[in-house]
């Protein structure tokens, strides 16, 4: 194994609970993960964050200092993955940082991403060299920006059937890769993000352990009917969204205004509402009858629960399955981004993201 052999992804998702840092060593074949570490926010950071991602008037001064200051967290987390696999900084040759998503808007006159999480700080406080801001070259290609992550899925787990990626995030995307490479993918909506803002209204908990709360609760069809009504599910492909249209204000102006549905009854909902909008969005597009879920939702036993019992003609699995612990993926994918940014390849990201042209993604901040 050569030096350049290895690399480090870096991200914080939609659910800004913490930073997954991931050490990989990518061969001529699919990736080997060395060594994980997850790094979680304290409950400070992650309102700082939120504060940003909500869009609200803020200062230079507070972007500022947030953006040096999640990659100060950034540089601890890779420390922290180092030591936990007891090699040196020397012997990787890149990061692959997605940072912090704070704001993503890639439709309209101005479309842009912004990603917090200074590489720079993060290459002088790890000694590696960082790759990143992926997303906004993809934007100047005229694309989405956004999902970034099918791009591994390509890379790794194509096969000889159709087959289906579902990741399970804050905001919960599709990978459509079928035998004859027209391979594409889009974000199909909310993932835990909800779950999580109204778990944490109710009972300060970050998110909803195996689902539990949701399960104690009944689904209420007309408040279900009400949140698939959104616009964005009548979108085409490629499309992406985020915390900028599904939030807590979102939920609340789609409740009566005078709450009658019971807490869990509403948790109980928006569980299935996730599953729904996955759901559509793969029988809208493929016939395709294997699917691998990834990210966080698939270590929530009772979303896996529904999502297989509303697909029970489709093979419902993890991309554990297919060689990739579910949890690390989206980290992994950075971590080979980087390693093709580094190579100075072009990635085409034009089916999955709409761009139009293959790019190098991401910039390069030297150690």
């Amino acid at each position: 194994m050569t030096t350049c052999d290895q690399f480090i992804g870096l991200i914080s998702g939609t659910s800004v609970d913490g930073i997954d840092a991931v050490l990989v060593a990518f061969s001529e074949n699919r990736p080997q993960i060395i060594e994980t570490h997850f790094h979680e926010f304290d409950s400070t950071v992650r309102e700082k964050i939120l504060f940003l991602s909500r869009g609200s008037e803020i200062t230079l001064k507070q972007l500022g200092e947030t953006d040096v200051e999640i990659g100060r967290l950034f540089a601890a987390a890779t420390n922290a993955l180092l030591k936990r696999a007891n090699i040196s900084a020397e012997s990787i040759c890149a990061i692959g940082s997605h940072g912090q998503t704070i704001w993503h808007q890639p439709d309209g006159l101005i479309p842009f991403s912004m990603q917090i999480g200074d590489p720079n700080t993060i290459a002088e406080l790890t000694g590696i060299t960082t790759v990143a801001d992926f997303r906004r070259r993809d934007l100047s290609a005229r694309g989405q920006g956004a999902p970034l992550a099918p791009l591994l899925h390509r890379n790794c787990f194509q096969g000889d059937r159709d087959r289906v990626i579902v990741n399970i995030g804050g905001i919960s995307n599709i990978t459509v890769l079928t035998c004859r490479g027209n391979n594409f993918a889009f974000d199909t909506g909310p993932g835990n993000v909800l779950m999580d803002y109204w778990i944490h209204k109710h009972h300060l908990q970050t998110f909803d352990v195996n689902g539990e709360w949701a399960r104690s609760g009944k689904v209420n069809s007309d408040l279900l009917d009400v949140l698939k009504e959104e616009p964005y599910f009548d979108l085409p492909h490629p499309k992406s969204t985020g915390r900028e249209l599904f939030n807590g204000s979102w939920l609340e102006k789609k409740l009566p205004p005078m709450l009658t549905i019971p807490e869990e009854d509403v948790q109980a909902t928006l569980l299935a509402f996730t599953v729904k909008t996955i759901k559509s969005s793969i029988k809208k597009v493929t016939e395709a009858q294997q699917i691998f879920v990834c990210g966080g939702g698939a270590n929530n036993n009772y979303l896996m629960k529904c999502l297989a019992e509303s697909l029970l003609q489709y093979e419902v699995s993890t991309t554990s399955r297919l060689g990739i612990d579910p949890d690390w993926v989206e980290a992994t994918a950075f971590a080979w981004m980087a390693s093709e940014t580094i190579a100075g390849r072009c990635i085409d990201t034009t089916a999955f993201t709409g761009a139009k042209s293959s790019v190098i993604l991401g910039g390069i901040y030297q150690a």
